[in-house]
């Protein structure tokens, strides 16, 4: 029996059904964490729905020789959509950002995360991005390239849906940035008082490991798709070898983040399972300490493997070595997690629940497939099945029927506290026991066929090899027993929301402080006061020991952000913007082929000038409408507010942008690959702007200490006075650009291709910036700042610093260099 709080009926109960406009309505203006997790699970659930009928329709074709079902570029995008799906709109999103939202301020103790209307954004870009990825089906259909859209095969004409794919990357890419720096600032800022980090729950330490993660890795997918795309639309490439360009950069701007990508769809779960492990088992986690190292290891050395991807491109052998000794390395911190969660469940009182046995599946299949990756990491044995079925095995082993195993945990665990209602275990230990035998009917099979030498991506295959045919329809009969367990889940969510709510606070006995709250929890999360002593990570147990009580709240004292509709606006604007860049700016083929090929090109044009003043209209009335409805002290653990501590972590994912592109510039200058032309840029230009910028960062600065000391009208005139010299440095940039563009082709000229993609990303970057000042100095003329509400002045400020930062470096590499 741990320590309990009243039960509480949530505040935002309503008395009358309410209509289905009226929860949507809610649901985009909503700030609440809660909402915006669910948003989150539910999206990637359908995700994870639809991209699980495309497998199944994959293993249908090939569950017999020479089948005609799907065949050729229809197979590879079926192929693309599945495997896109499940990476970037399932297994990262729900773990990260669905569980994440939903318990890490309850966990914490708060009320709500850092940056609660940023939170909004986020969610709702993320649902644009799946968005904008369906609608390339109507516009000359899906990519055919696979998820990892190696270079030259995506720039090929014939895939049209290409340039959309890389667009709602950079979207849902911008989101995940977003919600990853919001959870660290919530870490950082946000705790109960007397939560140190060493008393936090380990699920809250996966999160933050798994945001600091994306934070530095995302960057080499950006700039993956962000090149790809700007060669569909422009020409310009650092990866075309007609213009000494080097195919193989694709693949490792590519794979820096997407092997860390398998970390940041582990994490999270890996948190998910210690928790679970730590109930069920009415046991401390074993070794907590170590647990949250490993976490911490597994992020440092995850950046360090991904070459593994690569060992059969012909790379010096010392890099395969050195690439190799770090794979085997990257394995102990993650077998450590595994002995972490058998020792906690070691000696338990085991309560033998659905999210039990989801936990030991996880513990079971995953240590086969961690085996079989660390196979992988050997080079003599990868280049003997790389591109082979044994890869997709391994694959599925570790995320499908691994890591989803955790996630399926993690929602039986915690769908009483998110719903008030139990999973009906009966059809849960169906679903178990389906997918377990799903799984490996499915995939064992593919192992055994990748050492008999059957690749992957193949869209049939012929009579007559051994043992090919009866292995490919065992699996498909597997994918089918997925199938049936799927259905089995969805069933069992749809008879559980129409019970009755029943589940107490704490119906598991949990010792974290989540189970302190209503179940489901109020808009407030926590009609009490909790004790300032933190023994351990379990502080429910620890108080009920000591004798420690909860401090009730009236919540009517309770102040909670305003629901706002314009970061929902402000996405929309996004989206449109993403649509118009995918099918109507600088488009080189036709979608759908003739008179409905133009009117589309000429309608997507549309929305993309459409899209400036809904996403610019969004943004300003989003910064003139002040986060609460009333004078809140904010409670912070530094000194820093939560603008300063979430632009801080963000900036983070710019250095991995620019650093992965100018890391790639630099290697192809010193390799002789981009020699720069005769005839460059003016460095007088350069230095003129240079001066421009660094000026404008004073002004900025010195702008902001106005502001501190109440000096508002030279406030205002500093941030007028940045915003001219802003404008005065694109001016000038627009002209370089359009001289340096008429003198030479970039399409020749692999340096001058280099110079546009990083200077003209600055470019933009200056665009942001100028936006960003623009929006405290609206603030500032219509006042909406005073000592409660600052604005958005500071988070703006490092920005505009960071980007004239950048522009030093590129002075140094293309102008002076």
């Amino acid at each position: 029996m741990t320590i309990q709080a009243p039960q509480q009926i949530p505040s935002h109960a309503p008395s009358a059904r309410p209509s289905a406009w009226e929860i949507l309505k809610d649901y985009m203006m909503t700030t609440d964490h809660k909402k915006i997790g669910t948003l989150y699970i539910l999206t990637s659930l359908i995700g994870f729905a639809i991209a699980g009928f495309l497998a199944v329709a994959i293993r249908i074709q090939l569950a017999v020789p020479d089948n005609t079902f799907l065949i050729g570029n229809t197979y590879n995008q079926v192929l693309t959509l599945h495997a896109a799906l499940m990476i970037f709109f399932f297994l990262i999103p729900i773990g990260l950002f669905g569980f994440g939202n939903w318990f890490l301020p309850l966990q914490l103790g708060v009320r709500d995360v850092a940056l609660p209307r940023i939170n909004t954004f986020a969610v709702w870009l993320f649902i644009f991005s799946l968005i904008l990825v369906i609608t390339g089906l109507a516009n000359g259909g899906a990519p055919g390239v696979g998820w990892t859209f190696y270079y030259p095969l995506s720039v090929d004409a014939n895939q049209t849906g290409v340039a959309v794919l890389m667009v709602a990357l950079i979207l849902n890419g911008i989101a995940s940035l977003l919600g990853s720096a919001n959870f660290a600032a919530t870490i950082v800022n946000m705790r109960a008082p007397g939560m140190s980090l060493w008393k936090m729950p380990i699920f809250v330490w996966s999160i933050f490991a798994t945001s600091i993660l994306q934070l530095i890795s995302l960057g080499g997918l950006t700039a993956a798709a962000l090149v790809t795309f700007l060669e569909l639309k422009l020409g310009l490439s650092m990866f075309n070898p007609g213009i000494g360009g080097v195919p193989v950069m694709f693949q490792q701007f590519f794979w820096f983040y997407s092997h860390p990508a398998v970390y940041v769809m582990l994490l999270p779960y890996l948190g998910i399972g210690a928790e679970v492990a730590s109930t069920m088992a009415r046991k401390p986690l074993f070794g907590y300490r170590v647990m949250v190292y490993s976490l911490l290891g597994i992020v440092l050395v995850s950046l360090l493997v991904w070459v593994h991807h690569m060992f059969a491109v012909g790379l010096p052998e010392s890099w395969q070595i050195a690439f190799m000794i770090a794979t085997l390395i990257v394995a102990v911190p993650t077998g450590v997690k595994i002995f972490n969660l058998i020792g906690t469940l070691y000696g338990g009182r085991i309560i033998m629940k659905t999210p039990t046995y989801w936990l030991v599946g996880f513990i079971f299949n995953f240590l086969i497939g961690g085996i079989t990756g660390v196979a992988l990491g050997m080079i003599p044995f990868d280049y003997q099945v790389t591109m082979s079925y044994f890869v997709v095995a391994h694959f599925h082993n570790v995320m499908m029927f691994g890591t989803a195993f955790l996630a399926m945990a993690g929602l039986y665990y915690w769908w009483p506290k998110m719903t008030g209602r139990f999973m009906d275990e009966k059809l849960g230990m169906w679903h178990f026991w389906l997918f377990m035998v799903g799984s490996w009917m499915t995939f064992l099979p593919q192992y055994i066929l990748g050492l008999l030498g059957m690749p992957r991506r193949y869209y049939t295959y012929p009579a007559g090899n051994f043992a090919w045919s009866e292995l490919n329809f065992i699996s498909t009969l597997g994918a089918l027993t997925l199938l049936a367990g799927g259905a089995v889940w969805w069933w069992n969510i749809y008879i559980t929301a129409k019970k009755p709510v029943t589940a107490s606070n704490n119906p598991w006995g949990g010792f974290t402080l989540e189970w302190t709250s209503s179940s489901p929890p109020a808009a407030y999360n926590f009609a009490h006061e909790f004790p300032t002593t933190f023994p351990t990570e379990r502080p429910l147990y620890d108080w009920e020991k000591n004798g420690d009580t909860l401090t009730p709240v009236d919540p009517k004292t309770i102040h909670l952000p305003q629901d706002s509709i314009w970061p929902f606006v402000t996405a929309v604007g996004m989206l449109l913007m993403g649509y118009g860049l995918s099918f109507g700016w600088f488009t080189n083929y036709t979608p759908a082929g003739g008179l409905n090929a133009t009117s589309g090109h000429v309608f997507a044009s549309l929305v993309l000038y459409l899209s400036i003043p809904v996403f610019l209209w969004g943004l300003f009335k989003w910064a003139g409408t002040r986060e609460y409805a009333v004078p809140v002290a904010h409670h912070h653990l530094t000194k820093y507010d939560n603008g300063f501590m979430g632009m801080a972590w963000f900036i983070i994912s710019e250095i991995g942008l620019f650093g992965v592109l100018i890391a790639g510039y630099v290697y192809l200058r010193v390799s002789g690959h981009a020699d720069p032309p005769a005839l460059r840029p003016n460095v007088w230009l350069a230095a003129l702007n240079t001066l421009i910028l660094v000026s404008s960062s004073f002004v900025l600065h010195r702008a902001e200490q106005d502001n501190h000391h109440g000096k508002l009208t030279r406030f205002r005139l500093g941030l007028f006075i940045t915003l001219l010299l802003g404008m005065a440095f694109m001016l000038f940039q627009v002209y370089e650009f359009s001289l340096f563009g008429a003198e030479s082709d970039w399409k020749q000229n692999l340096w001058q291709a280099c110079f546009f993609i990083i200077v003209g990303l600055h470019g933009l970057h200056i665009l942001i910036g100028g936006i960003g000042v623009a929006l405290p100095y609206y603030q500032a003329m219509t006042g909406k700042m005073d000592k409660y509400n600052h604005g958005s002045i500071t988070p703006a400020s490092m920005y505009w610093h960071l980007v004239d930062v950048v522009w030093l470096l590129i002075v140094a590499i293309f102008y002076a260099w």
